[in-house]
C-alpha cells in the first residue's frame, strides 16, 4: 500500500472516530480541510476497504455496526417516489434529479434491478446518470421509471 493511501486512509479513520459522518461528501469535504484531496471514487474504495458500512450514526467500521444499523437499499419504486425530481434523456442516457444527497440511494436502488441493458450508473450528489446501451433501450428504461411512478 501506497503512504499516501495508508495515509489517507488513516485520516478517514481517525475522523470517522471523532464524529459522526453521514454522507461521503461531508467526509471528502472534512479530509480536504485536512489537505487531502480525493475523488469520490477514490473515497468509496477507500471506505470498502476499511470495510466501513453507512449507518443511521454516520459511517462505522463493519464488526462494530449491528445489522438494524445499516441502512437497507430502498426499492425501486419507493427510492423513485422519494427522491426522483426530473427525468431527461440524452443520447443513449438517462440523467435524474434528486434533491441533494439523494443520488446515492436512487443509483443503489437502479443498480439493484439489473436491468438488461443498462451499462451502469454514476452518481453526484443530486444527479444519477443511467447508461443504457442504445437509445431504445434508454427509452425502455425512462417508460419503466415513469410507470413505477404512477
Amino acid at each position: 500500500m501506497g503512504v499516501q493511501k495508508r495515509f489517507r486512509q488513516g485520516q478517514i479513520l481517525k475522523l470517522l472516530t471523532g464524529q459522526p459522518v453521514a454522507s461521503q461528501d461531508e467526509l471528502r469535504r472534512q479530509l480536504g480541510h485536512l489537505g487531502v484531496r480525493v475523488t469520490q471514487a477514490t473515497l468509496s474504495r477507500d471506505l470498502r476497504e476499511l470495510r466501513l458500512v453507512k449507518t443511521s450514526a454516520g459511517y462505522r467500521p463493519l464488526a462494530t455496526a449491528t445489522t438494524d444499523e445499516i441502512l437497507p437499499l430502498p426499492t425501486l419504486a419507493r427510492a423513485l417516489k422519494e427522491f426522483l425530481l426530473d427525468i431527461r434523456t440524452a443520447q443513449n442516457m438517462l440523467v435524474l434529479k434528486t434533491p441533494p444527497g439523494g443520488a446515492q440511494a436512487l443509483a443503489a436502488a437502479v443498480d439493484s434491478e439489473r436491468w438488461k441493458g443498462v451499462a451502469g450508473t454514476l452518481a453526484g450528489d443530486d444527479t444519477v446518470l443511467i447508461i443504457c446501451s442504445s437509445r431504445s433501450v434508454c427509452n425502455t428504461i425512462q417508460k419503466r421509471v415513469e410507470e413505477m411512478l404512477r
